[in-house]
């Protein structure tokens, strides 16, 4: 072979060798990257597996953390039961003092009209001078600054005597105001003196109401305890004989604990026994004797009561003719020198109350097993028994027992003309009171519930009725409340058969219809005048779409808010100066702020609109659907002075600020455009203003 042919095969077999070094090169490098990928999928896998063993964990934590709150809350609730006359014992005994009323009224408050108007200052017209100005040209400069500031001038004036007058128009509606709440103060006092004077003279009535009071007042009593009583006075024995209304037999809890199964993942609910339960209620029941007995003999100063008879009973169905009935299931005849001897927060009730009283308690209140009552109030030759829902002037819904508002429903549906009754205490499906409206053309089924409620109602509160009005197969419903309704819940309710009623609005309609309450303890008089009516405003918002929104205001100093109680929001509706507060929607407005600019404290300067996702009413809902936003800008007569355009809403974010005004020199006001969102929320809004969320 020659010496060519063998360089051409050399060639050859180094070309083949480098292909397959290459080959190979690649195979070792596909292996690697196959390896690599297997190794980065098993450290998936293991870190899924250990994501999902956290979760697993964390979810088994807090379902263990909710059946232990539920175990403390029961076991809370049977702590509140068992201690009930102790407590009652430590709280002070009512007297008089608590039927008073302070004569004092609330102090003059001009707001913005107080301060003068500014004088134009003359050095401020003053023509300059050095420059050019020379001879007539410089004459003719300052007459013009000469007429500037007397045509200021006048304008301050004119402005000072407006103000002056308006001060003085509002200074004379203040004091007749004031006179009047005063008069009817004075009024109320001279009334307790005379009830306290019929009470010294042993006057039936006058003994019954002061004893009524007495007992509508105590604060020892659980939330949900009744209270109920009907009362008369025997002048010549000195005693006072009444039935009270006891707690049913649900008031002792059903189950005694909680505990979380985390292999069929539910909570396993441990029955309280029943000889358990019994034992409790019994001793409930004596209880709640003793105390109403301290109770009375405590506000005695005067000595009008030598003695008590009690009954007490309990709103329920006869077993014998089932129908509605009144069972008692304790009675007691008790002396106040027997009552005084013992230390009643000391003693075994039941035993106390039979043994020691010598009355009756019932062996088997479960089961509705009476007591032949003692002396009832009819029973009182010439005198009167006396049937309470308050205490003086007009019953406070906030106060009254639970039945008796339904009641007070049903009686308002009935003023109304319409057949309304009350529902029984369980398996009633959520109705308190069914109502039949006669008219042939509107009429039909209504189905009510009622929440006695301080913080506004919840929007899942409304879907609850929607859903009750369906499966009734109602013609509408009715929810009334004591408190208010936030934007998701009338959101929910418009285009539905659904009417809410809130607590100024029930309180209305019950005076129309000749029927009375009032929100509160308070003084039943009429507050003073809310200020000038031209030193605020209204911010009335409204957009397009169908997003369900809270419209949320903070009173600032810088990104800062002055504080908690500076965060206006459904469940905190005005500041504690009202300066700004929530109304309802004005005219075609979806919100409403009031804001007095002048009112607001010195040390704000700003006031920041924001916007968030109502999650009760739309839980996984974004302000993709907060599109043509703005504000109205409203004087206090509700004259439209400017409209104020906001950012829309982007998907993903769930809160929004919509701008602020800010204040500038001279306590002006302009606003400022917003548009930051927020996906977190408004817990993560408010916290860049410096509110801390739980």
């Amino acid at each position: 072979m020659s010496r060519r042919s063998q360089g051409l095969l050399g060639i050859w077999a180094e070309a083949q060798r480098q292909q397959q070094r290459r080959a190979e090169a690649e195979h070792r490098a596909r292996a690697q990257q196959q390896r690599e990928q297997e190794r980065q999928a098993r450290a998936a896998e293991r870190a899924m597996a250990r994501m999902h063993r956290e979760r697993q964990s964390a979810y088994r934590r807090q379902r263990e953390a909710d059946a232990r709150r539920r175990t403390e809350e029961l076991d809370a609730r049977v702590e509140a039961l068992t201690g009930l006359l102790a407590a009652g014992c430590r709280a002070p005994a009512f007297t008089a003092e608590a039927l008073r009323r302070p004569e004092r009224v609330e102090p003059f408050a001009p707001g913005a009209l107080a301060a003068p108007v500014a004088m134009p200052d003359p050095a401020r017209y003053q023509v300059p001078t050095g420059g050019m100005q020379f001879g007539a040209r410089r004459d003719r400069a300052q007459q013009e600054a000469r007429a500037r500031f007397e045509q200021d001038w006048y304008a301050a004036q004119a402005a000072e005597a407006d103000r002056q007058s308006r001060l003085a128009a509002y200074q004379q509606q203040y004091d007749q105001w004031a006179a009047a709440a005063l008069a009817e103060i004075r009024r109320h006092n001279a009334g307790v003196e005379e009830l306290l004077a019929g009470l010294r003279a042993g006057d039936p009535d006058a003994v019954v109401e002061y004893f009524s009071a007495a007992l509508y007042s105590g604060t020892s009593w659980p939330e949900g305890f009744p209270r109920q009583l009907s009362a008369g006075y025997d002048t010549a024995a000195r005693q006072l004989v009444l039935d009270w209304e006891l707690p049913g037999y649900d008031v002792v809890p059903a189950v005694k604990a909680v505990r979380y199964l985390p292999t069929p993942d539910e909570e396993r609910e441990t029955a309280r026994p029943a000889a358990q339960r019994r034992a409790l209620y019994r001793e409930v029941l004596a209880q709640s004797v003793l105390l109403v007995l301290r109770d009375l003999f405590a506000a005695d100063p005067h000595g009008a009561l030598d003695s008590v008879a009690l009954n007490g009973f309990v709103d329920d169905v006869d077993p014998v003719t089932g129908r509605p009935a009144k069972i008692f299931l304790a009675t007691v005849l008790a002396t106040r020198d027997a009552v005084g001897s013992y230390h009643l927060d000391r003693v075994s009730a039941p035993e106390c109350l039979t043994e020691g009283l010598r009355g009756q308690l019932s062996a088997r209140p479960d089961q509705r097993t009476p007591v032949r009552p003692g002396r009832r109030p009819d029973d009182i030759a010439g005198g009167s028994a006396v049937v309470s829902h308050g205490t003086d002037g007009e019953p406070d819904l906030y106060a009254m027992d639970p039945l008796a508002f339904e009641q007070l429903i049903a009686e308002l549906f009935r003023a109304m003309g319409m057949q309304a009754v009350t529902t029984q205490r369980s398996g009633d499906g959520g109705i308190d009171v069914d109502a039949l409206d006669p008219d042939p053309v509107r009429g039909g089924k209504i189905v009510v519930q009622v929440k006695r409620y301080r913080n506004t109602v919840p929007p899942s509160a409304v879907r609850d009725l929607y859903g009750t009005v369906q499966s009734e197969g109602a013609n509408k419903g009715v929810l009334v409340t004591t408190s208010q309704f936030g934007p998701g819940a009338h959101s929910f309710a418009q285009g539905k058969p659904l009417t809410l009623i809130a607590g100024p609005e029930l309180v209305d309609l019950l005076g129309r219809h000749g029927l009375r309450g009032r929100l509160g303890p308070g003084d039943d008089t009429p507050g003073p005048p809310a200020g000038d009516p031209g030193d605020h405003n209204v911010l009335a918002l409204n957009w397009t779409g169908p997003a369900a929104l809270d419209i949320c205001a903070l009173v600032c100093k810088g990104g800062t808010v002055l504080g908690d109680d500076h965060f206006v929001f459904f469940n905190n509706p005005a500041t504690p100066d009202g300066s700004v507060r929530m109304l309802p929607g004005v005219t075609e407005d979806r919100a409403a702020l009031r804001v007095g600019f002048g009112e607001l404290p010195p040390a704000a300067d700003r006031l920041v609109l924001v916007a968030a996702v109502d999650t009760e009413t739309d839980p996984d809902g974004d302000l993709g659907g907060f599109t043509d936003a703005r504000v109205r800008l409203l004087d206090a007569a509700g004259a439209e002075l400017d409209r104020l355009p906001v950012s829309d809403g982007r998907p993903g974010e769930r809160a929004l600020v919509l701008g602020s005004f800010r204040r500038r020199a001279g306590d002006d006001w302009d606003f400022v455009l917003g548009g930051q969102g927020y996906p977190g929320g408004l817990a993560a809004l408010v916290g860049d203003f410096g509110i801390e969320v739980a």
